[in-house]
């Protein structure tokens, strides 16, 4: 067994879009488990759009910052290797959002969630499965409310969440929309996941030029719109709302990095007088549902009817460039970094 684990801690805080060099890795001694505590491998570690927020010190929200010097954390699936607790055994794998960013660590077990290898692929746990598309049922499930026959658009749909939006979409008996940017993941879009429309974003310089596309596909407006990006997509999306909208505001991505606050979209009248409802949400509101959802998406992961993709980097040193690299529109689907092999 090993005796000395990696890990990764930030250094500096990013200046605008985060890069590797603010992060450093570390070597610590692991340390036996005690009584109640469980000795964990982390298989698989996740990097998500949200941790960027962490970074900022000194800005209130829903979840602490990082702090300078410390170990990272973030969502991670693991394994019990020593040791164990009241619900945890030797074998068991978990899932929890403590456990990223480091190969070995301690547990009593709170917070973790026991896993099934057999269900579907581990890595699954922390994307269609996991924190993103809890999100994207959560959003639809309780906010957007699609009725059959309506029109949704969702913007980074070629995102961990967006993905899945547009396929519950479809599940809903909607026409969707989805927003990415290359031809790419556009077509994969259309041909693999049965969305009706894909634009490529980068093909359009204004908001009101994506708006009138979105007229083209959806005459009388859009119904609901599931916000993952911000920027001209938000601005389009107002203009092309119809009457009786709904707009769920998960993520702004466009904007994370800004040093300086950008202006805010100059038509938001058009919630008024189209009675659009908007509003935001983060999926621990909702937390009480995630059976429902698993109940739900789960068998559908199994059968083949949802798809997913994952774009996957091999090692924990790789942790800095994956994490970067969703800023830079590099991951299709799901961005996780395999730290470690699923069995050994």
């Amino acid at each position: 067994m090993a005796t000395q684990s990696r890990e990764i801690h930030l250094k500096a805080y990013p200046q605008g879009a985060p890069t590797p060099e603010i992060f450093e890795t570390k070597t610590v001694d692991i340390v036996d488990p005690g009584e109640g505590q469980a000795l964990m491998r982390t298989v698989w570690m996740s990097v998500d759009p949200y941790m960027r927020g962490r970074m900022t010190p000194g800005i209130k929200s829903y979840i602490p910052p990082f702090q300078l010097g410390e170990t990272l954390d973030g969502g991670a699936v693991a394994q019990v290797i020593a040791g164990g607790t009241k619900d945890l055994k030797v074998g068991d794998y978990v899932v929890g959002f403590t456990g990223g960013w480091r190969e070995y660590w301690l547990t009593d077990g709170e917070g973790l969630t026991k896993v099934d290898p057999n269900l579907a692929p581990l890595s699954a746990y922390l994307g269609v499965l996991g924190m993103p598309g809890f999100t994207a049922w959560a959003g639809i499930e309780n906010i957007l409310k699609p009725k059959e026959g309506e029109t949704m658009f969702v913007s980074g749909a070629a995102g961990a969440v967006g993905s899945l939006v547009g396929q519950i979409g479809k599940m809903r008996g909607c026409k969707v929309i989805g927003t990415a940017g290359s031809d790419e993941k556009c077509a994969w879009l259309t041909d693999e996941l049965g969305f009706d429309v894909a634009l490529n974003y980068k093909n359009f310089e204004t908001s009101d030029d994506l708006a009138r596309e979105l007229y083209k596909h959806a005459p009388k407006g859009i119904d609901t719109y599931f916000e993952n990006v911000g920027g001209i997509m938000l601005e389009a999306a107002l203009s092309a709302i119809a009457f009786g909208g709904r707009i769920a505001l998960c993520g702004l991505i466009a904007v994370y990095n800004d040093q300086r606050r950008a202006p805010g979209p100059n038509n938001m009248a058009n919630l008024i007088g189209r009675g659009v409802l908007m509003r935001g949400f983060i999926m621990s509101e909702y937390i009480d549902q995630m059976p429902k959802f698993f109940a739900e998406i789960a068998p559908a992961v199994a059968s083949g009817e949802v798809k997913f993709k994952e774009t996957v980097y091999e090692g924990l040193e790789k942790a800095p460039d994956a994490f970067a690299g969703l800023f830079r529109g590099e991951n299709t689907g799901k961005a996780v970094v395999r730290v470690s092999p699923d069995t050994v």
